[in-house]
């Protein structure tokens, strides 16, 4: 398990608990977790922000949580206890959406409830929550659930923008006449293959341009 040594609240090991997972350690371009959820909420903005916000609610309290009970927890039912607070959070923040944010509820359907089975959330937890204090592991979480989130915001923007003509509902091709000049929106990209498609060009960038990456595949 990752362990991290006693540091400053702010030192730069910590900094890198945050900033990591945007880049070299990121959880969906590098590790590949977390696709299921990156290819089937990002046909629009909205909902793939609401769906980031969520991860990151859920990883950054229950690695918190672990953290904080990690020397309670019996080795032998840490995966059960690490499913019921995850389960808690989700529940709660299901029905906080439900409550103010109806429309992005209905539209996030059963992908909510389904970060219970996100990947990236109980390695976190048992990679790191359960080895380090709450702080480190606080930082933990929201380093790699932003490092998943913004990887749905980039996806939803070129599939809502080339796919529907906007950007988080507000008509972008219409108001600047694109249309005008013949253009009509390339349906193809909000049919789930694009959203395949447009991950697998992102992590072909990010790695042709990481030369940690290039040199571990040599």
């Amino acid at each position: 398990m990752e362990k991290v040594e006693k540091e400053p609240l702010f030192s730069a090991k910590y900094r890198k608990l945050l900033t990591n997972p945007l880049g070299q350690d990121n959880p969906i371009t590098v590790q590949v977790l977390g696709i299921c959820s990156a290819l089937a909420v990002t046909v629009k903005m909205n909902p793939a922000i609401v769906m980031a916000i969520s991860v990151m609610v859920v990883l950054a309290v229950s690695n918190v949580v672990i953290a904080s009970l990690r020397k309670m927890i019996p080795g032998r039912i840490r995966i059960i206890v690490q499913l019921v607070v995850i389960a808690t959070m989700v529940i709660i923040v299901d029905q906080f959406l439900k409550a103010f944010a109806f429309d992005i509820s209905k539209h996030l359907s059963v992908f909510v409830g389904l970060i219970i089975t996100n990947c990236i959330i109980m390695g976190r937890l048992e990679a790191f929550a359960m080895a380090n204090k709450p702080w480190p592991a606080f930082l933990d979480g929201l380093g790699n659930a932003w490092g998943y989130g913004w990887i749905l915001i980039i996806v939803s923007f070129f599939r809502e923008f080339l796919g529907s003509g906007s950007v988080m509902g507000f008509p972008v091709m219409e108001k600047i006449g694109v249309y005008n000049f013949g253009y009509e929106d390339n349906g193809m990209m909000i049919l789930p293959p694009m959203a395949l498609i447009t991950v697998g060009l992102i992590i072909w960038v990010q790695r042709s341009r990481n030369k940690t990456l290039i040199e571990e595949n040599k």
